[in-house]
C-alpha cells in the first residue's frame, strides 16, 4: 500500500474513533511516516501527557502522534487486519496523551 492510500486509511480510522476519545485532544497532530529512524515501532506519542502538564498555553508546539506505515504493512496481511492494527496503534498513542502508561495499556488489552 502506498503512502497516500495508507494516510487515507489512518484518516478514516481517526474519523471513526468515538468522540469521547478525541474531543479532549488539545494541541495534538497526527502524522504518518514510513518508519521510525532508530526503533521498530508501529507508532509513538511525542509530547507531554495531559496529566503531566503544568502551565500549558498559547504558543506551545503541538504534541505529535506518529503512525509508521512500513511496520504496519509488515504485520498485516489484509486491509481489514491493517485497519485493526492502525486503530490499535492510534488508540494506544492517544492513551499516552491522556497519561495512561504501557502497564495500564497491557491490562486493558491495548499494548
Amino acid at each position: 500500500m502506498g503512502a497516500e492510500e495508507f494516510e487515507a486509511l489512518v484518516t478514516s480510522v481517526l474519523d471513526e474513533l468515538p468522540d469521547e476519545m478525541v474531543e479532549g485532544l488539545d494541541n495534538v497532530i497526527f502524522l504518518v511516516e514510513d518508519a521510525h529512524p532508530d526503533e521498530d515501532l508501529l507508532g509513538i506519542y511525542e509530547g507531554v501527557a495531559i496529566t503531566d502538564r503544568g502551565q500549558y498555553g498559547f504558543g506551545e508546539l503541538p504534541d505529535r502522534i506518529m503512525v509508521y506505515r512500513l511496520p504496519h504493512l509488515e504485520t498485516s496481511e489484509t486491509v481489514e487486519a491493517l485497519r485493526h492494527e492502525v486503530r490499535t496503534t492510534i488508540v494506544h498513542e492517544i492513551a499516552h496523551f491522556y497519561g495512561i502508561d504501557d502497564a495500564q495499556l497491557h491490562e486493558l488489552g491495548w499494548a
